[in-house]
């Protein structure tokens, strides 16, 4: 994919895709929903060679932004999004890592929120920020369309779509955001979600039943 190298990280008993992203020749990227795992997502990063600019997050739940602010600590980087609609997630992690018998963590607190339309760098390659809410209200998704690469979250996944049974949640909008931000985009453009193998598109398209 041109000159940016994905390594996905599998991290926390929900197997969630952390993903460090990084210019080959460069070697500087960053990484996206660090949920736990640190000491797991900092090895790969020294094993890379990687030198990691930012901490990107796409959403406030705890299995993709729980080890953030340990790992922004350990590699002196600033942590950015996502949208202010998720601070009350983000507020609430240690509460959220107790009912699942999780004891220490702390309150992530964003250097920078992103909105719809900004662009952030990964790479050196541009990437644009769409808001895309139902899964969580400050849900944002992040897409190349030049690389036609983009890293989707809890959004979209291969044959489904990111849960919405939240007090919080809204499917409208969720579907909403995935047929008019994300269904508009070529066939043949790749996206990594929050969990489980990667897709196209043009796959989601033809079998996704809740968009078809």
């Amino acid at each position: 994919m041109n000159k940016l190298e994905v390594q996905i990280i599998p991290v926390t008993p929900f197997q969630q895709n952390c993903a460090l992203i990084w210019n080959t020749d460069t070697l500087k990227g960053a990484v996206i929903d660090p949920g736990g795992d640190v000491h797991k997502i900092a090895k790969a990063v020294k094993a890379a060679g990687v030198t990691v600019e930012t901490i990107f997050l796409t959403h406030g739940h705890l299995d993709h932004a729980a080890g953030a602010t340990d790992l922004a600590h350990l590699l002196g980087v600033p942590i950015v999004g996502p949208q202010l609609g998720d601070k009350f997630l983000l507020d609430s992690l240690p509460e959220q890592a107790i009912r699942f018998g999780v004891h220490g963590l702390t309150v992530v607190k964003p250097d920078q929120w992103l909105n719809e339309g900004e662009t952030i760098s990964i790479g050196g390659e541009s990437f644009e920020v769409l808001h895309c809410p139902g899964h969580t209200p400050g849900h944002v998704v992040f897409v190349n369309k030049p690389l036609k690469f983009g890293i989707f979250g809890d959004v979209l996944f291969r044959n489904s779509v990111g849960r919405t049974d939240f007090a919080y949640g809204n499917h409208d909008d969720l579907i909403s955001a995935i047929t008019t931000k994300l269904m508009v985009l070529p066939d043949d453009f790749a996206f990594i979600c929050g969990h489980g193998e990667s897709s196209t598109i043009g796959a989601e398209r033809r079998s996704n039943p809740f968009i078809r």
